[in-house]
């Protein structure tokens, strides 16, 4: 059997476990009847890795779980959260697990209704999270923690993620005041062997002990960025790349003055980038950005406003030198209007990896937050965790316009759900009324899904007020990578091979 066939077995099994079914079909169907016979099915597992939250005795932190109902989802299946170092009682075949389980954090009962639990203080451990049948489609899971004092006071939130093999975190820092932690979370049965990369602003910084790290199976590494290098460094990207097995990556970023919150990772290296939802009362904005390759990068820096697109007066351009993080201060560029930050090549388009640092607030109640540039929205994208008066919905349109429908699940303690139509015109950013489920008890999910026009972006922003401290934190709206291309019956593998 030749190397072409194994790996359109191998391809045929991937797709198997994801949906449910593949079949293979002598060589011969054009791409073009590929394309047309191919449907879009609703995947059957998944799963999703939430970092430790924090390490303060005052930490309160909730996790709230939420998959949204999908036509052709199974009718069986679960989602549970639990503790990283404990095994589920049942194994993804369906057999007992060797390992006692553990109580899950959380165990949502339906699709549709969001489940949340509650957990305190600094021994609260990093979740595994694993969603089968119909909870899996468009599963996404919030971890939102309060911090009343201290280093990172203030909210920090982040969406719990999908391991994966290569993560880029521009906007991190060794410098003084900042105590940085690139968590690394393990979910499956053997040890994961990665590498961490720095990149200061003139390069590569130096490191023996970024290497080879090894986080044992089901477990989690916070490492602290300064221990991996003695050149302080205030604006710093780092590259999380897997050796062997896959990790879920997040940075947390603790500020000894201005607070703290989760930077997730950037989207994939792009020549064009956007960070959608600056809030309107930003205080100060501070642009990072690397380029991964050996190509110079230099872009348009574009503020897409409820009004249009403009450009920040004395900042038009960014010229970021390949394999140096570069960065800039934007103040108040929002000048209290909602915004995203828009990134475009003045020229060839060179792949780059960009962040945003916002502060809201003066003095001594500064709090901060981070927007790494987003994939857009894609079929559907969904944000979990929403108050009715807490959550800012921010929807941009770089360029042409869109018609977008926001569905408001039912409350986590009840309500019912309902939906509403946007217009977003292109070259603009709208902080948008989203709907509030009637008769609300809980918290509730935010469903956006664009209905027709040009690709969208968004983020969700969670404020409170913490003793005059405008605490916040900012989540992407990304893809929710509900539904996966299958082949038809009777379709060639080997033409989804090379797409």
């Amino acid at each position: 059997m030749n190397r072409t066939t194994l790996s359109l077995i191998a391809a045929a099994t991937a797709l198997a476990a994801v949906t449910g079914f593949a079949t293979l079909k002598p060589a011969g169907t054009s791409a073009d009847s590929a394309s047309a016979t191919a449907a879009r099915l609703p995947v059957e597992r998944t799963s999703l890795l939430c970092p430790k939250p924090s390490t303060s005795d005052i930490a309160d932190t909730t996790y709230t779980s939420f998959t949204p109902v999908v036509e052709g989802a199974s009718g069986s299946g679960k989602a549970q959260l639990q503790a990283a170092a404990e095994e589920s009682s049942d194994s993804s075949d369906g057999k007992k697990s060797g390992a006692k389980a553990a109580k899950p954090v959380v165990q949502p009962k339906e699709p549709g209704k969001p489940a949340a639990g509650d957990t305190s203080g600094a021994d609260t451990p990093a979740l595994v999270g694993l969603a089968s049948g119909e909870f899996a489609p468009g599963w996404t899971v919030q971890e939102t923690t309060e911090v009343a004092a201290g280093a990172g006071r203030g909210l920090l939130g982040t969406n719990c993620t999908a391991p994966d093999t290569e993560f880029w975190f521009p906007g991190a820092s060794t410098a003084a005041q900042r105590t940085d932690y690139v968590h690394l979370t393990n979910p499956d049965d053997a040890a994961a062997v990665v590498d961490i990369d720095l990149y200061g602003k003139d390069g590569t910084l130096k490191s023996t002990v970024a290497d080879g790290i090894t986080v044992q199976a089901h477990a989690s590494e916070p490492i602290l960025l300064n221990t991996l290098t003695g050149d302080p460094q205030a604006d710093l990207t780092v590259h999380v790349k897997v050796r062997s097995g896959r990790v879920g990556a997040a940075v947390q970023a603790l500020d000894a003055k201005t607070g703290g919150d989760w930077l997730a990772s950037s989207a994939d290296p792009s020549g064009s980038l956007v960070m959608p939802g600056i809030p309107k009362d930003a205080t100060s904005v501070r642009l990072v950005a690397f380029a991964p390759g050996d190509t110079d990068a230099d872009l348009k820096v574009r503020l897409a406003s409820p009004s249009g697109t403009i450009t920040p007066a004395g900042n038009e351009t960014l010229h970021v030198k390949a394999g140096m993080t570069s960065a800039v201060d934007l103040g108040d560029v929002t000048r209290g209007e909602a915004g995203s930050l828009v990134l475009a090549p003045t020229g060839s388009s060179v792949p780059v990896v960009a962040a945003l640092l916002v502060v809201r607030g003066k003095g001594a109640d500064q709090e901060t937050a981070f927007i790494p540039a987003t994939a857009p929205v894609g079929a559907r994208a969904t944000v979990a965790d929403n108050t009715a008066k807490g959550s800012t919905l921010a929807v941009t349109a770089p360029g042409e316009g869109a018609r977008i429908k926001v569905t408001a699940s039912a409350g986590s303690g009840g309500g019912t759900a309902v939906s509403k139509t946007f217009t977003i015109k292109g070259g603009t950013t709208q902080n948008v009324e989203a709907p509030v489920p009637s008769g609300l008890k809980g918290t509730y999910a935010l469903t956006v899904e664009p209905v027709s026009g040009g690709p969208v972006y968004a983020s969700r922003m969670l404020s409170a007020t913490q003793e005059g401290v405008p605490a916040f934190t900012i989540q992407g709206l990304p893809d929710d990578r509900g539904t996966v291309s299958v082949p038809d019956a009777e379709q060639d593998l080997s033409v989804l091979l090379k797409q």
